[in-house]
């Protein structure tokens, strides 16, 4: 199946969304087909090997009533979404001022004659007394405009009913359409005489809805950018040109048109264009957008530097390597929008009410005046019941509730550095009850270290690491790198040795300085007729300490014991202690020895070791835990856990800020912080607190709201709702909702002692 993202033009509320799912669905060879209202973004799969499936999806929507934006060329296509949304909302903007200049006046000339004790003044050729034929006429006359702005209401919403698909405009349509048809109406009978009708014209209800729903829309257009935000920022830290050295020659070019294997030159300032790694000069360069580290990383010959992040103080020449579509930057934004445009399960009801909610409310509406009718009321009585259940009614609110939440709390997962790809991950992240952790890489650094040196009697610790490091020059083995690097640290000469002979799985024999070293296990070391009693006690206690002890000899004499172990990072326990705080177990799964998991278990804090465990294993020590009944998350680097992330309820794969095109995650932390798990579950738990909350208002919104404009506190002796106050209402609804999402803004990650200040 291919899978293909639209955007879809002339949507208004949920039931529009409903509606494209419906037609699109009816397209032989579509696999799923899903619109998420809040991004406009219509996601379908369907069958590549069908002939012009794409054509068909496209006249399926149009047929539907509704148009599909045409995609660009990637590099053209960087703000087009952004400008495009800000143009429609200037443009919502002038409709609104441009309603509002007639519909103010026409409100003020059609009520202020209803309240004579304010003595509010009013022309007498616009008197209803005096001249009830201007005061009609004038009405009409301003009225007129404000139906002009707002024709796209009528022109949607009754194509709409024609189709059979009636959406949120088909409401307005009706309802404004039935106050100025009967104004018309009531009009027609002033001019003929019957001046009483001067009291039942409804043109500044109509003229007044339609003013508050542009209103409405235009804050509601205004609130929506705001969730996007964390997108735009990311879409906009691309330079859209680069410094390319070729055949010796400094240019400049689109960065779309950089390749592989360009130098690119970057002075102090500037952001780096497309992905690389320096090949001359040293710098600090600023990643926190990319990966929530607020601390500039140093960058020197080697060094990886990602396209989008920000160089600071050195001038660098880079070779490029991932481009275009490659980088991480384009990869992280696919992320972040692929998981704005998903749904939750939690959005499953609304999806279903939004089906059926117009055809119920305009049933509603309907029922509503005929029962008034019936009750003796008078036909304005029952006309002001119609048009209020039609504008109160909010399909919009129900739409925006999943949409928004997810796409602000997906946005600020992305500013901290936490991808999360989609919403159903979302969801399931925050019921996480165990958490299981990788050891090697995730846990730990991931790469042996020197961590004690223990000198033998007559011996000095910088003896040892130097005689240690030279046996080690030559040699390739993970051990060699750990030593060599801690006599770099030290500020140690090594000298070169004479001779090398390795041993595989046991030592080392050298000549150093004309002396015999030997270099290795306690095995090795005890093979060669060396004594090893002296330290045989700290060597027991180092290993019960999960650390690696190697044995040094020089000249068939004991000189010490150096401890190499994969260290913990600075953040494993913390992260560990913010976990249980937050009532979740930890489980350590790692193929390393028992002792050695135990041990970083203890100095960690973990609850549960699984240890010795093969790489195939992994995914059914998993399954146990979730034969126990509980939620599992996964976390590991994404490669060779990539069975037990996919078998996790979440899978949450570690990355390093270069990486992040892992398949098997459902949620990736760009940094190698542990404490960044805490931070996905909990960001997870609140947007989901989000949705409920909005769910519940636009669910509550409407189940109190119809009644009350039907007429059921008139019914016991209250007043019945005006429809300007329902159109108020109906727009303020959609907006209270987004902006309850705006609060997930906000978060914040768990307090913590040290690293990222947030």
């Amino acid at each position: 199946m291919k899978i293909i993202d639209l955007e879809i033009t002339g949507m208004s509320c949920a039931a529009c969304a409903k509606a494209v799912e419906r037609a699109v669905g009816k397209v032989d060879g579509i696999g799923e087909a899903g619109v998420n209202f809040a991004t406009e973004k219509l996601r379908v799969a369907f069958d590549e090997n069908l002939p012009e499936r794409e054509n068909a999806i496209r006249q399926a929507v149009e047929k539907a009533g509704y148009g599909v934006r045409e995609r660009m060329r990637e590099e053209a296509a960087r703000d087009a979404p952004a400008e495009e949304k800000d143009r429609e909302t200037r443009i919502l903007k002038r409709k609104f001022l441009a309603a509002a200049a007639f519909s103010v006046p026409l409100l003020y000339i059609a009520m202020a004659p209803m309240f004579p004790a304010l003595g509010l003044p009013v022309p007498a050729v616009f008197s209803p007394k005096l001249n009830p034929a201007g005061f009609a006429l004038i009405q009409l006359l301003l009225v007129l405009p404000v139906v002009a702005v707002g024709h796209r209401f009528y022109s949607a919403g009754f194509g709409a009913l024609l189709r059979r698909s009636p959406n949120m405009d088909s409401l307005i349509a009706v309802g404004t359409s039935a106050a100025v048809l009967y104004s018309l109406f009531s009009t027609g009978k002033i001019l003929s005489g019957e001046h009483h009708f001067a009291h039942q014209l409804y043109y500044e209800t109509a003229g007044v809805i339609i003013a508050l729903i542009l209103l409405g829309k235009y804050l509601e257009s205004v609130s929506k950018g705001r969730t996007s935000q964390a997108i735009k920022k990311l879409m906009r830290l691309a330079p859209k040109t680069a410094r390319v050295v070729r055949d010796g020659t400094e240019m400049e070019i689109p960065v779309g048109d950089v390749v592989p294997g360009d130098l690119v030159r970057v002075r102090p300032g500037e952001r780096i264009p497309v992905d690389g790694a320096v090949t001359e000069g040293l710098t600090s360069v600023d990643e926190s957008m990319l990966t929530g580290e607020s601390i500039p990383v140093e960058k020197s010959l080697g060094a990886s530097v990602v396209g989008g992040s920000l160089n600071k103080n050195g001038s660098i020449l880079f070779r490029a390597e991932r481009v275009g579509r490659d980088t991480v930057l384009a990869q992280i934004i696919r992320l972040v929008e692929e998981a704005q445009g998903s749904k939750a399960p939690i959005a499953k009801l609304a999806d279903v009410v939004s089906g059926y909610f117009v055809p119920a409310v305009i049933g509603i509406a309907i029922a509503a005046a005929a029962g008034w009718l019936i009750a003796g009321e008078s036909p304005s009585f029952a006309l002001t019941a119609f048009t209020a259940v039609l504008v109160i009614a909010c399909p919009c609110a129900l739409g925006l509730a999943t949409p928004t939440a997810i796409m602000t709390g997906t946005g600020k997962g992305a500013e901290l550095g936490i991808l999360i790809t989609g919403g159903e991950a979302l969801e399931t992240a925050g019921k996480t009850r165990v958490v299981v952790l990788d050891k090697t890489g995730t846990i730990t650094e991931g790469r042996p270290a020197v961590t004690d040196v223990v000198p033998a009697a007559g011996a000095s610790a910088e003896e040892v690491v130097r005689l240690a490091a030279a046996a080690e020059r030559r040699s390739e083995h993970p051990l060699a790198e750990a030593i060599l690097k801690h006599a770099a640290d030290k500020d140690i000469e090594v000298p070169e040795p004479e001779n090398f002979t390795a041993v595989p799985g046991r030592g080392i024999d050298a000549s150093v300085g004309g002396r015999t070293v030997l270099l290795g296990n306690r095995a090795f070391i005890r093979e060669r007729s060396v004594p090893t009693g002296e330290l045989e006690q700290e060597a027991a206690s180092l290993a019960a300490e999960g650390k690696t002890p190697v044995y040094l000899a020089a000249d068939g004499r004991l000189l010490g014991i150096l401890a190499v172990a994969d260290t913990i990072k600075d953040t494993s326990a913390e992260a560990v202690h913010i976990l249980h705080g937050m009532g979740i177990e930890t489980v350590m799964l790692t193929g390393d020895n028992r002792l050695s998991a135990e041990a970083v278990a203890r100095q960690t804090g973990i609850d549960r070791v699984a240890a010795e465990v093969l790489p195939g294993g992994k995914a059914a020590e998993i399954k146990k835990l979730q034969e126990e009944g509980r939620l599992v998350a996964m976390v590991g680097d994404g490669i060779n856990d990539a069975p037990a992330l996919a078998q996790a309820d979440v899978g949450i794969a570690v990355g390093n800020g270069t990486d992040v095109a892992i398949e098997s995650a459902d949620i990736v932390l760009m940094r190698g912080d542990l404490r960044d798990v805490a931070d996905a579950i909990r960001l997870s738990r609140a947007t989901i607190r989000n949705i409920k909350q909005n769910l519940f208002w636009a669910f509550g919104y409407n189940v109190l709201g119809i009644p009350v404009a039907a007429g059921l506190l008139h019914a016991f002796g209250g007043p019945l709702l005006s429809p300007m106050f329902a159109a108020a209402a109906m727009s303020l609804s959609s907006v209270s909702v987004v902006t309850n999402a705006l609060r997930l803004r906000r978060f914040r990650p768990a307090p913590r002692s040290a690293g990222r200040k947030d």
